[in-house]
């Protein structure tokens, strides 16, 4: 219900939902994790893409420890999803060591190619797969971010999970893996994409322990983009929407949640941009504005101020919709090449920059998202090649990941200096809201 997004006591809840019981009638017939095949029908609710975080709920913030540049916090846990999409797999990465704690696959045989991860206000991450570039399915998986939250399906008491990346357990054997949804999806580029978590509090601040997931893929033959609203439990269908699409190649790419739980979809290329209402279901659609000097859009990042509005990367333009006034903000950063972004506490604008070779450089763009200010077109980051996504954890650490170098930086926003490099990552393409930053912010915004 709207209204619920009251801002989070000091001492934030520690509730994590426990991890569905396995299902005895698996789909697939793979595995023994919760496994639901969804419809390409509308509306069916049957069964069926270094170190850092921001997961808002997960934390016991403090009063005079010195850890970061945000406000001081006490992390009881804090963790960085990011995929490794040619393997299949995805790390859990401790955000204040660097170290990796965990990988794990991220669906069956038939699914490949994970991309967004999506972590709640618990800590439990979504992963999304696109699907195989010559055809097959996606799907998208639950994995529970604390072992004493995971469920011992095959009775031996003990937990079988992952203990690092050279420990990734075959699928269906790892029981911090809740469940997995398989999408009927064609091909690659028609694959799940936008995956973002509710972040629903009640009026103590405590987060629901059953969040909702929403997702969305590309009915491309249908020309729909079709959304999905699924129990965090168990994965199911619960709701369903489908949107007349764009016709572009890809379909809906990148997704967010605001506070009242509306879903947030940006199409690749030339958009659109929508909102699914989260009580009624409505859809918003919104044009993309003309982008100066270019003949067409080439949208790829989104992510929501603290004040609910969607910030867009584009050619060369940063743009931002005000949901109060429904008009739209462009500001040119003189980057042809921008791809994910993330906006932190201090109201600024962090742009995963990809302009190696001209006259900017590999690493952060910098806006004020207040007053539009470009402040840094480009922060350069040593050994930088292709950075792809940008995060935000709980100390106020921004994080890109470079899907070139296999590694991902740690950046403190107030020095630009580069804290620490994790490296031995696989292919990571990873861009959505990778720590719950994303999602804290818009339930629990800055006092004032």
């Amino acid at each position: 219900m709207k209204g619920t997004h009251q801002k989070a006591s000091i001492a934030l809840a520690l509730l994590v939902g426990c991890a569905e019981p396995p299902r005895e009638d698996d789909p697939l017939g793979e595995t023994d994790v919760a496994t639901n095949p969804a419809s390409s029908s509308p509306g069916d609710t049957s069964s069926g893409d270094g170190t850092v975080d921001d997961t808002g709920d997960k934390l016991d913030i403090g009063e005079d420890t010195d850890t970061g540049p945000e406000p001081p916090v006490e992390v009881e846990f804090s963790y960085i999803w990011i995929a490794n999409s040619d393997p299949g797999t995805v790390s859990k990465i401790d955000t204040q060591t660097g170290d990796e704690l965990a990988r794990y696959e991220t669906g069956p045989s038939d699914q490949a190619e994970p991309s967004r991860t999506s972590v709640n206000l618990l800590g439990d991450v979504a992963v999304s797969n696109r699907g195989s570039e010559i055809g097959g399915f996606g799907g998208v998986t639950k994995i529970v971010a604390r072992e004493e939250d995971c469920q011992d399906r095959n009775g031996n008491g003990s937990i079988d999970t992952s203990t690092g990346p050279d420990d990734v357990l075959p699928w269906g054997e790892d029981e911090c893996v809740a469940w997995n949804l398989l999408i009927p999806s064609d091909i690659f580029e028609h694959g799940p994409r936008p995956t973002a978590w509710e972040g629903t509090v009640d009026a103590n601040g405590d987060p629901d322990p059953n969040p909702r997931l929403w997702m969305g893929w590309y009915v491309f033959e249908e020309n729909l983009a079709r959304i999905h609203r699924l129990d965090g439990a168990t994965g199911q269908i619960q709701d369903t929407v489908d949107i007349p699409w764009s016709g572009n190649t890809f379909g809906p790419y990148g997704g967010a949640v605001n506070g009242d739980g509306d879903f947030w979809v940006l199409g690749w290329g030339e958009g659109p941009l929508v909102r699914v209402d989260s009580d009624t279901l409505e859809v918003e659609r919104i044009a993309l504005p003309p982008q100066p000097g270019e003949e067409s859009q080439q949208s790829y990042g989104m992510a929501l101020d603290q004040l609910g509005n969607p910030w867009l990367t584009t050619r060369g333009v940063a743009m931002k919709y005000d949901v109060t006034t429904m008009q739209w903000q462009t500001i040119t950063t003189g980057n042809q090449l921008m791809r994910g972004m993330m906006v932190d506490r201090d109201n600024r604008a962090w742009l995963a920059v990809d302009d190696t070779g001209k006259s900017n450089g590999c690493g952060l763009g910098l806006i004020d998202t207040v007053t539009g200010e470009v402040m840094a077109e480009a922060i350069e980051l040593p050994g930088c090649a292709t950075p792809v996504g940008v995060s935000i954890d709980v100390e106020g650490f921004v994080w890109v990941v470079d899907q070139t170098l296999d590694a991902a930086f740690k950046v403190n926003p107030d020095t630009f200096a580069i804290e620490f490099v994790v490296d031995g990552l696989e292919d990571p393409y990873t861009y959505s809201d990778m720590t719950g930053f994303g999602l804290n912010l818009v339930v629990n915004p800055p006092a004032g």
